[in-house]
């Protein structure tokens, strides 16, 4: 479960939140990413290094350009931690329903 511990922790902060957020558009470079932000575009660049080690973006070279895209494994990563509880509410639901069953019969 590490990706989903690195995937949360890197989410907690708002501002990598709203990075990732841009990125959801498409890839797109550090400045890009920082045009318009409360942050300098140094921080930003820190900001996707955290994201990028939880595996939530990646780089690439473009010419002399990084371009900086959404990367699928964490996204997948905390979908799986979160499918735990779906998958805990639905037995426990077919549990009481089933109880609920045999309760009617007697």
């Amino acid at each position: 479960m590490a990706y989903a511990d690195a995937v949360f922790d890197a989410l907690g902060d708002p501002t990598r939140r709203k990075v990732l957020g841009r990125l959801r558009a498409g890839p797109r470079s550090v400045q890009q990413i920082a045009d318009g932000m409360d942050v300098s575009r140094p921080a930003v660049s820190q900001h996707l290094r955290v994201l990028a080690e939880a595996h939530l973006v990646r780089v690439h070279a473009v010419g002399t350009r990084r371009l900086y895209e959404v990367d699928s494994r964490g996204v997948e990563a905390a979908r799986r931690w979160l499918d735990g509880f779906w998958d805990e509410a639905l037995a426990a639901f077919k549990e009481a329903a089933e109880a609920e069953a045999r309760r009617e019969r007697r």
